[in-house]
């Protein structure tokens, strides 16, 4: 299991481009998986979302996941 925050997203999605320049400023490290390119992160991502290829979703140190979380949220889920 990584130490970092997976994020799962789409070079064209503005949430997650939002979403990876406020964890930038806030130092929160994490790997991205653009879903267009690994089927298998895709049929995760749906599968997490009620079949629904919903970005960005996030995949936490603890096998947490979360879509479209507020910088908020994945600040308190990390204990920041």
């Amino acid at each position: 299991m990584s130490d970092k925050i997976t994020m799962y997203s789409t070079p064209w999605c503005g949430y997650c481009q939002r979403l990876k320049a406020q964890m930038g400023r806030e130092g929160i490290e994490y790997n991205e998986v653009d879903i267009e390119q690994d089927p298998a992160a895709e049929q995760f991502v749906m599968g997490v979302n009620s079949g629904n290829a919903v970005v960005p979703t996030l995949l936490f140190p603890d096998g947490s996941t979360r879509t479209n979380p507020s910088i908020g949220e994945v600040k308190s889920l990390l204990g920041l």
